[in-house]
C-alpha cells in the first residue's frame, strides 16, 4: 500500500483534476465485519423504527409498510450504483469523489453539498430525540439531551476507528433486541390480517378514516429512500477498509439486506398489532409495546432506543468528519480552513474535522429544525439522482476496464433509477423543494466565484491508491 495518490487525469474530460503533493491518508484498519457494524450503526435501524417512521405512520397509515417496501427496492438499484463507484473510486470523499470523477467537478461539488446538508443535520435531530426514550428513567430538556449525545459522539469519534467499530457493534446488538422485541409483540397481538399491510388506509380528522393516494406513496418514497440511506456509509469507509475492491460491495450490499429486515419486520408487526386505526396513525410506538407487555419491557425497549441514538451519533459523526477531511485534502476551501481539516490526531481521525462536525451539531440542538424530514428527503433524492447519473457514466474511456465490482443489468438499472427518483422528486411540497434549490444556488455561487476560477489550485480531487486492485 502506498501513501501517495493515483491521478485521475486519465478520466473522461469532465473528471477534477488530481491534488498535488502527498495529502494524508487515512490507516487502513477495519475488515467487512467492522465495516458493516459502523455502516449498520449508521442507518440505526433501531432509531430509525421509532423517531423516523412515527412520521411516516402519521401521514401514510397502513400504507407505511409497503411505501417502506418500494424504498427498499428502489435502494437495491442505489446500492448497486454506490457498490461499483465506491470500488472504482475507494476515497473517504464517498459520493462527491465518485461523481466528480466520472460527471464532472460542479456535479461533485453539488452532491458534496448535498451530502453535507444531510449528514451535519440529521445527527442533531435524531440526538434530540434521547430524552423521549429515557424519560422512564428521567426527565430531560430534548435540546440538552441531544446536545450531551452529539458531544459525547464527538469524544468518541476522536478514537481509533477500530474501536468505535466495537462500540458501535455493542450498541447495535441492543438495537437488533429492541427491534426483535417490537415485533414478536406485535405479531402477538395482531388485531388484523396481512391483508391491513394494501389497505392503504389513515385515521383523518373526527374519527373518519381516509385513503393513502398513490401520490402520497410516491410523496413518502423520498422519506422512505432515507430511511436505509445510511448504506452510503461504506463507501465513505472505503479509505479505511481492508481491500476497498472487494469489500466496498459487500458491506454496501449485505448492511442494506440487514437494514432492510431489521426496520420493515417490525413496521409490518406494528401495523398488524396496533389497537386501532388512530392509534397506528398516531404512531406512538412505545404506548403500543407497554401496553403489549408490562411497564418493565416498555422501559428496556425505551433504553435500548436510547444507546440506539447515541450509537447513531458517533457513527455519524464519524462520516461526517471524513467528508470535511476528504474535501479539505481536495482543497476545497481556502488555504488555512484545508490545513486545519486535513489535521490527523494521534489515533489516525481527522480530529479537527471532528470538532467541527460535533460541537456545531450540539448548538443545532437548539435550533428548530421543523422542515428537516423534508429538506433530507429531497437532499437524499436528488444527491441519489446525481449518483446514478454517474454511474451510468462509469464505463467510459479506462474505466472500462479498471478492476470494481459491477453492476447487473447495466445500464438498465441507472436509466430506470434516474428516472424514477426525478418523477419523486417532482411530487416532493415547494417549500421544500425551495430549501433544499436555494442551499444548492448558494453552493453554485460558491462554486462560480471561488472555486471555478481557481480550477489548478482549488477542488483537486484525488483517490487514494490501493495495493490490492
Amino acid at each position: 500500500m502506498t501513501d501517495m495518490l493515483r491521478p485521475v487525469e486519465t478520466a473522461v474530460p469532465a473528471a477534477a483534476p488530481t491534488a498535488t503533493g502527498n495529502p494524508h491518508k487515512l490507516k487502513r484498519s477495519i475488515g467487512i465485519v467492522g465495516g458493516t457494524l459502523l455502516t449498520l450503526s449508521c442507518v440505526t435501524p433501531a432509531s430509525t423504527l421509532f423517531v423516523v417512521v412515527p412520521d411516516l405512520f402519521s401521514s401514510l397509515g397502513t400504507a407505511t409498510a409497503l411505501t417502506i417496501a418500494i424504498g427498499s427496492l428502489l435502494c437495491i438499484a442505489v446500492a448497486f450504483c454506490y457498490s461499483e463507484l465506491g470500488t472504482l473510486i475507494p476515497s473517504a470523499g464517498g459520493e462527491y469523489a465518485m461523481v466528480s470523477t466520472m460527471a464532472g467537478r460542479l456535479a461533485g461539488w453539488l452532491v458534496f453539498v448535498l451530502s453535507l446538508l444531510v449528514v451535519m443535520i440529521v445527527p442533531p435531530v435524531i440526538a434530540m430525540g434521547t430524552a423521549d426514550y429515557l424519560a422512564p428513567i428521567v426527565h430531560l430538556n430534548p435540546s440538552i439531551a441531544g446536545a450531551a449525545v452529539m458531544l459525547l459522539a464527538t469524544l468518541a469519534g476522536l478514537l481509533d476507528l477500530r474501536a468505535n467499530a466495537w462500540i458501535t457493534g455493542i450498541f447495535l446488538v441492543l438495537e437488533v433486541i429492541a427491534a426483535g422485541v417490537v415485533a414478536v409483540l406485535g405479531f402477538a397481538h395482531s388485531e388484523r390480517g396481512a391483508g391491513s399491510l394494501v389497505s392503504l388506509q389513515v385515521s383523518g380528522s373526527g374519527g373518519h378514516t381516509d385513503t393513502v393516494t398513490a401520490m402520497l406513496v410516491v410523496s413518502g418514497l423520498a422519506i422512505a429512500l432515507f430511511i436505509t440511506q445510511g448504506f452510503s456509509t461504506a463507501v465513505y469507509l472505503s479509505e479505511e477498509l481492508e481491500n476497498p475492491r472487494r469489500n466496498v460491495a459487500r458491506t454496501v450490499l449485505a448492511t442494506l439486506a440487514i437494514s432492510t429486515v431489521i426496520i420493515l419486520v417490525p413496521v409490518i408487526a406494528i401495523t398488524m398489532g396496533a389497537p386501532d386505526l388512530s392509534a397506528l396513525t398516531g404512531g406512538d410506538i412505545s404506548t403500543m409495546v407497554t401496553a403489549w407487555s408490562n411497564s418493565a419491557v416498555g422501559t428496556f425497549v425505551s433504553l435500548c432506543v436510547a444507546l440506539a441514538i447515541i450509537n447513531a451519533g458517533i457513527v455519524m459523526v464519524i462520516q461526517n468528519s471524513r467528508v470535511l477531511f476528504a474535501s479539505a485534502r481536495d482543497k476545497a476551501w481556502p488555504g488555512p480552513v484545508n490545513k486545519g481539516l486535513s489535521r490527523l490526531g494521534r489515533f489516525g481521525s481527522p480530529w479537527v474535522a471532528t470538532l467541527l462536525v460535533g460541537v456545531p451539531g450540539a448548538a443545532l440542538c437548539f435550533v428548530n429544525l421543523d422542515t428537516l424530514y423534508g429538506v433530507t428527503g429531497v437532499s437524499v433524492t436528488a444527491m441519489y439522482l446525481l449518483v446514478a447519473v454517474a454511474a451510468l457514466l462509469a464505463r467510459r474511456g479506462h474505466h472500462r476496464h479498471t478492476p470494481a465490482w459491477r453492476m447487473p443489468l447495466w445500464p438498465a438499472v441507472p436509466v430506470l433509477l434516474i428516472a424514477v427518483l426525478a418523477y419523486i422528486l417532482t411530487q416532493q411540497e415547494t417549500v421544500y423543494l425551495l430549501w433544499t434549490g436555494g442551499i444548492t444556488a448558494v453552493a453554485t455561487l460558491y462554486w462560480a466565484f471561488y472555486l471555478r476560477p481557481r480550477r489548478d489550485t482549488r477542488w483537486l480531487v484525488s483517490i487514494p491508491e490501493d495495493e490490492q486492485v
